[in-house]
């Protein structure tokens, strides 16, 4: 089963922001993986922007750095575009692991323009496992948190 979930994610003036998605479940055997990540701003042709939205499987701060090298890193999404598509067009790169998780996500978005609204889209494939698989996964989430 595939599940979607979408919402705007607004940065503060410091082009900062971070948002949490729900997924724990008492028992753990219920797992996701990323099978799509979009992301817009909420006005497009508004502003020049540049922004990169990340998930992790831990609160984190909100960086404009990514870091592949960060076990709790599931997936990016990097946005840019000025005021002037003629010279310069928008720009999308979207990037997430195959990762199978049980655990809350936590969703950071940094802007270079300071305080914008960015759309995100994700669709969540909702896997089921076995007590073994739940508790690796649960396991794998308390290692990362250090």
């Amino acid at each position: 089963m595939i599940k979607s979930y979408r919402g705007l994610i607004t940065t503060d003036a410091g082009g900062d922001s971070t948002s949490i998605i729900n997924l724990h479940t008492k028992d753990g055997k219920t797992g996701y993986k990323i099978v799509k990540l979009k992301i817009i701003p909420k006005d497009p042709t508004d502003t020049t922007n540049e922004s990169v939205l990340q998930i992790f499987t831990v609160p984190t701060a909100s960086t404009d750095e990514i870091n592949f090298d960060n076990p709790t890193l599931l997936g990016c999404a990097y946005w840019s575009n000025h005021l002037s598509g003629t010279i310069y067009p928008e720009d999308t790169v979207v990037i997430f692991d195959n990762t199978i998780f049980n655990q809350d996500i936590h969703l950071t978005c940094k802007s270079d323009t300071g305080d914008t609204s960015m759309n995100y889209y994700i669709e969540l494939e909702q896997i089921s496992l076995t007590e073994d698989q739940a508790l690796v996964a649960i396991v794998k989430n308390l290692r990362n948190k250090q």
